[in-house]
């Protein structure tokens, strides 16, 4: 067997399927090691019978439980002794109007896919900092998607909980002293054929007044004929890439179309900022101009102050 001991480790949470289970078979092929959550560790049974516990420890694990999440941690550090690579992949699709969505499943769209990425992000940011060895740091992956840049009709809270997690994590990074080498990395997939759209799908009661021909309907009359080009293997492997550059980006988007989509959805900001901007200058106080207003530019300055220190 293979030598472990100078290897990676990840941690992956929402392993049972789709992508966390296509990352967590690239990693253990290509000889590194892992912590592999899910709710029912019974599903990988078949993978916890193939590899020793010296390459793979397989975890229950509700990413909304805080409790949880730390003793998943605290396991790991006792397994591993160390964590190089935290995933949060943890899944739950919600689809319905705004409107007619109850808040009870809205704010459970929230626990998963942002307070639960929450959850497990403190916690990374902790281990790496104060378990690994000084200055090893390591990469936290934020599995977000296309739809975290640019909303469709019928998954406002989907939608609105990777943008979420796509703001905290930006704070985070800044926030995150540098000689502590911790980095968070948004990683935006587009459509890939995986158990979401059936066994994690979750759809809201229908409102009466939308009804057929409405966008929402419209969409999803077209979602079974729409073309999942996204390779799973492909972005498992694009993942372990991104987690091992020195220098990686904020975002990367998986897939032609989660680019096409992030990009046009920059652009229409910039169009109509550019069609608006008129009334946006007509905000500023009296006699402003660029750098010369008592008070300008704090936050510029504030930046320059953090990196002189």
């Amino acid at each position: 067997m293979a030598d472990l001991s100078s290897s990676r480790v990840w941690l992956i949470t929402g392993t049972g399927t789709g992508l966390g289970r296509a990352l967590l078979d690239a990693v253990l092929a290509s000889h590194e090691r892992a912590v592999a959550t899910l709710r029912r560790p019974e599903v990988l049974a078949d993978i916890s019978s193939t590899y020793p516990a010296a390459q793979l420890l397989v975890l229950p694990h509700d990413v909304t439980s805080a409790e949880q999440t730390a003793e998943v941690f605290r396991r790991a550090e006792a397994h591993f002794g160390r964590v190089d690579v935290v995933v949060n992949n943890a899944g739950h699709l919600l689809s319905g109007e705004v409107e007619a969505t109850p808040d009870d499943m809205a704010r459970f769209q929230m626990e998963v896919l942002f307070w639960g990425a929450v959850n497990v992000t403190k916690e990374a940011v902790r281990f790496f900092r104060e378990v690994n060895p000084l200055g090893a740091g390591g990469r936290i992956l934020q599995v977000s998607s296309q739809a975290g840049s640019s909303a469709k009709p019928g998954c406002g809270f989907y939608a609105a909980s990777k943008a979420a997690l796509e703001l905290m994590t930006d704070a985070l990074n800044q926030e995150l002293r540098p000689e502590w080498n911790i980095r968070a990395i948004i990683v935006q997939p587009g459509a890939f054929d995986t158990p979401i759209w059936s066994a994690g799908f979750h759809a809201a009661p229908p409102h009466p007044a939308y009804g057929p021909g409405s966008p929402c309907d419209v969409l999803a009359r077209a979602l079974p004929d729409m073309p999942m080009i996204g390779d799973l293997g492909r972005a498992a492997r694009a993942m372990m890439r991104i987690a091992g550059a020195s220098d990686p980006p904020l975002r990367v988007q998986l897939g032609t179309d989660a680019w096409r989509d992030v990009r046009g959805a920059a652009e229409r900001v910039v169009r109509e900022g550019e069609v608006w901007k008129e009334l946006s200058d007509g905000t500023n106080r009296e006699g402003y101009e660029e750098g010369k207003l008592e008070g300008a530019g704090l936050w510029v300055r504030m930046k320059e102050g953090t990196k002189a220190s």
